[in-house]
Protein backbone atom coordinates (compact mmCIF):
# COMPACT_ATOMS: atom_id res chain seq x y z
CA UNK A 1 0.00 0.00 0.00
CA UNK A 2 1.48 3.37 -0.95
CA UNK A 3 0.08 6.42 0.63
CA UNK A 4 0.88 10.04 -0.73
CA UNK A 5 0.35 12.89 1.18
CA UNK A 6 0.27 16.38 -0.33
CA UNK A 7 0.87 19.79 1.35
CA UNK A 8 1.97 23.63 0.88
CA UNK A 9 -1.91 24.60 -0.66
CA UNK A 10 -3.51 27.99 0.31
CA UNK A 11 -4.86 31.29 0.17
CA UNK A 12 -2.73 33.91 -2.06
CA UNK A 13 -3.00 36.55 -4.47
CA UNK A 14 -2.51 36.79 -7.72
CA UNK A 15 1.26 37.17 -8.74
CA UNK A 16 1.83 35.76 -5.57
CA UNK A 17 3.65 32.29 -5.15
CA UNK A 18 3.26 28.76 -3.08
CA UNK A 19 5.47 25.48 -2.89
CA UNK A 20 3.55 22.15 -2.99
CA UNK A 21 5.17 19.05 -1.53
CA UNK A 22 3.94 15.35 -1.85
CA UNK A 23 5.67 12.80 0.29
CA UNK A 24 5.20 8.96 0.03
CA UNK A 25 5.25 6.11 1.65
CA UNK A 26 4.04 2.90 2.21
CA UNK A 27 5.53 -0.01 0.25
CA UNK A 28 7.00 2.04 -2.01
CA UNK A 29 8.61 0.33 -4.89
CA UNK A 30 9.76 2.38 -7.70
CA UNK A 31 8.08 5.13 -9.19
CA UNK A 32 8.35 5.73 -13.20
CA UNK A 33 7.14 9.37 -13.15
CA UNK A 34 5.59 11.39 -9.80
CA UNK A 35 3.85 14.94 -11.36
CA UNK A 36 0.60 17.45 -10.23
CA UNK A 37 -2.37 17.36 -11.74
CA UNK A 38 -5.13 19.66 -11.13
CA UNK A 39 -8.92 20.02 -11.48
CA UNK A 40 -11.56 22.47 -10.73
CA UNK A 41 -15.74 21.78 -10.63
CA UNK A 42 -17.21 20.67 -13.56
CA UNK A 43 -14.04 19.86 -15.29
CA UNK A 44 -11.59 17.13 -16.11
CA UNK A 45 -8.47 16.67 -14.27
CA UNK A 46 -5.71 18.07 -16.08
CA UNK A 47 -2.07 17.20 -16.32
CA UNK A 48 0.06 20.35 -14.42
CA UNK A 49 3.78 19.04 -14.41
CA UNK A 50 5.21 15.91 -14.15
CA UNK A 51 8.89 14.16 -13.65
CA UNK A 52 10.55 10.74 -14.25
CA UNK A 53 12.91 9.03 -12.28
CA UNK A 54 15.88 10.42 -15.14
CA UNK A 55 14.83 13.63 -14.45
CA UNK A 56 12.46 14.65 -17.65
CA UNK A 57 9.81 17.31 -16.80
CA UNK A 58 6.72 17.39 -18.82
CA UNK A 59 4.52 21.10 -18.15
CA UNK A 60 1.19 21.88 -19.07
CA UNK A 61 1.91 25.05 -21.65
CA UNK A 62 -0.48 27.03 -19.33
CA UNK A 63 2.59 27.40 -16.53
CA UNK A 64 5.43 27.00 -18.08
CA UNK A 65 7.34 29.40 -17.27
CA UNK A 66 5.94 30.18 -13.71
CA UNK A 67 5.92 26.44 -12.09
CA UNK A 68 8.72 24.45 -11.44
CA UNK A 69 9.12 20.59 -10.60
CA UNK A 70 11.31 18.86 -8.83
CA UNK A 71 12.15 15.78 -6.40
CA UNK A 72 13.76 14.08 -3.99
CA UNK A 73 17.08 12.39 -4.38
CA UNK A 74 15.02 9.03 -3.07
CA UNK A 75 12.75 10.06 -5.37
CA UNK A 76 10.02 9.53 -2.53
CA UNK A 77 8.95 13.73 -2.72
CA UNK A 78 8.20 16.16 -5.41
CA UNK A 79 7.72 19.84 -5.40
CA UNK A 80 5.98 22.23 -7.39
CA UNK A 81 7.13 25.46 -6.97
CA UNK A 82 4.40 27.70 -8.63
CA UNK A 83 5.00 31.55 -9.14
CA UNK A 84 3.48 34.18 -10.58
CA UNK A 85 0.00 32.73 -9.95
CA UNK A 86 -3.19 34.11 -11.43
CA UNK A 87 -6.83 33.30 -10.52
CA UNK A 88 -7.27 30.49 -13.34
CA UNK A 89 -4.43 28.48 -11.55
CA UNK A 90 -7.23 28.09 -8.66
CA UNK A 91 -8.21 24.72 -8.48
CA UNK A 92 -7.40 21.50 -6.30
CA UNK A 93 -3.89 20.01 -6.38
CA UNK A 94 -3.60 16.28 -6.82
CA UNK A 95 -0.14 14.65 -6.33
CA UNK A 96 -0.01 11.46 -8.70
CA UNK A 97 2.65 8.65 -8.55
CA UNK A 98 3.06 5.94 -11.14
CA UNK A 99 4.22 2.42 -9.94
CA UNK A 100 2.88 -0.67 -12.09
CA UNK A 101 -0.29 1.01 -10.58
CA UNK A 102 -1.17 5.07 -10.24
CA UNK A 103 -1.48 5.89 -6.88
CA UNK A 104 -3.08 9.59 -6.00
CA UNK A 105 -3.16 12.19 -2.99
CA UNK A 106 -6.19 13.31 -1.48
CA UNK A 107 -5.54 16.69 -3.04
CA UNK A 108 -4.74 20.01 -1.59
CA UNK A 109 -6.44 23.55 -2.32
CA UNK A 110 -4.90 25.72 -3.88
CA UNK A 111 -6.99 29.89 -4.56
CA UNK A 112 -5.56 32.82 -6.21
CA UNK A 113 -7.84 35.78 -5.09
CA UNK A 114 -7.19 39.29 -3.93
Amino acid sequence: QVQLVESGGGLVEPGGSLRLSCAASGRIISFTTMGWYRQVPGKQRELVAAITGGGTTTYADSVKGRFSISRDKAYKMVFLEMNNLKPEDTAVYYCKARGGVDYWGQGTQVTVSS
